[in-house]
């Protein structure tokens, strides 16, 4: 796989893990069983009947779970170390064709990176929904992150050129809204 295409596929499962740690584990066993993606060596595993048994069932587990108003907030607390080091695994496991050396460092800084921001962002918009609602309205926002998570996984791994750019209008969006947001003048 060229060089900056699996930089971008790396990025774009890191934000898929961003809004569900397993739904990009999963996407990436089955894309490497299919021999849709090439994998790092050392990472034929994902692809294995037993991981994808798990990833499957931990998804599956995972999505059902965020749907249970204040167990979200709480697996949010777990899910945060887990998307980070989902996105270090997730882009590691796809830069084929780097130095060790490099692809550790890339996946630690921009995987492990990119997978926190989203859930970052993710907590913060269930911790809003959580507070404003009293978590009646967090189903919607779990059903907005399963989707993004599976979109986001496929669409790296088919068309990592559109992921990136679904990463960047995300991006964008949040930058916007924080930064033109009107604050109350000072008395």
């Amino acid at each position: 796989m060229d060089g900056l295409f699996a930089v971008l596929v790396g990025l774009g499962l890191a934000a898929a893990a961003g809004f569900r740690v397993f739904v990009p584990l999963l996407a990436v066993g089955a894309a490497a069983r299919f021999e849709l993606l090439p994998l790092t060596d050392g990472f034929a595993w994902m692809a294995s009947d037993a991981a994808l048994i798990t990833f499957g069932a931990a998804t599956a587990l995972e999505i059902a779970a965020y749907f249970v108003p204040w167990v979200d907030n709480l697996l949010d607390t777990l899910a945060t170390p887990a998307a980070v080091l989902a996105g270090v695994v997730l882009t590691a496991a796809v830069m084929t064709d780097f130095d060790p050396a490099v692809r550790w460092t890339l996946a630690v800084v921009a995987g492990g990176g990119t997978a926190g921001v989203f859930q970052g962002l993710t907590a913060g918009t269930r911790g809003i929904s959580s507070l404003a609602t009293g978590g009646v309205t967090n189903f919607v926002v779990a059903l907005l992150e399963a989707v993004a998570s599976t979109l986001l996984a496929v669409l790296a791994i088919l068309v990592p050129v559109a992921a990136a750019l679904v990463i960047a209008v995300l991006l964008a969006l949040v930058a916007r809204r924080t930064l033109f947001r009107r604050h109350p003048a000072s008395a």
